[in-house]
């Protein structure tokens, strides 16, 4: 039996840079997303929104790889900050949608200093940071295509 490789040093792992680099920009939106009174999950969702609104809870949750049941904590307290509603699909009982409120809608604008802050914090190019997020959604897309985990709904 062929012996393994042992793994790479931490900062020559890819995984690890996308993982580093993503608790940085985490780091960078804490406290502009504090001003705003949310969580980074909870801007995540708000995101998912304002691209398209009303949608069902299903859906969210398959936009961001997560799970209903993960989704529905996160969507009761941004329901309770007044920034969303929540309410059954007259056409199918089943599923739950999620509507912004105007307040919800008038956040987007305020939230506009998350980019500004990426963009003046790393000195890269807004072209840069595109073509990097870009590069990463294409290694998500073949990952998750190989292992059917997750698709891409948004």
């Amino acid at each position: 039996m062929p012996k393994p490789n042992p793994p790479l040093p931490l900062d020559e792992q890819l995984c690890y840079a996308i993982y580093s680099a993503g608790m940085a920009v985490q780091r960078l939106y804490k406290p502009l997303l504090d001003g705003l009174g949310l969580t980074y999950p909870q801007y995540l969702v708000l995101n998912v929104l304002w691209r398209e609104d009303s949608q069902t809870v299903g859906r969210i949750a398959d936009t961001l790889a997560l799970e209903s049941s993960t989704l529905t904590p996160l969507l009761k307290r941004l329901e309770a900050g007044g920034l969303l509603r929540r309410a059954r699909n007259p056409d199918n009982e089943r599923q739950v949608v999620v509507a912004l409120t105007d307040a919800g809608r008038d956040l987007r604008s305020r939230a506009g200093c998350l980019a500004d802050a990426l963009i003046e914090t790393s000195g890269q190019a807004p072209a840069q940071l595109n073509a990097m997020a870009g590069e990463l959604r294409r290694l998500r897309d073949a990952i998750y295509s190989r292992t059917g985990d997750w698709s891409v709904s948004g």
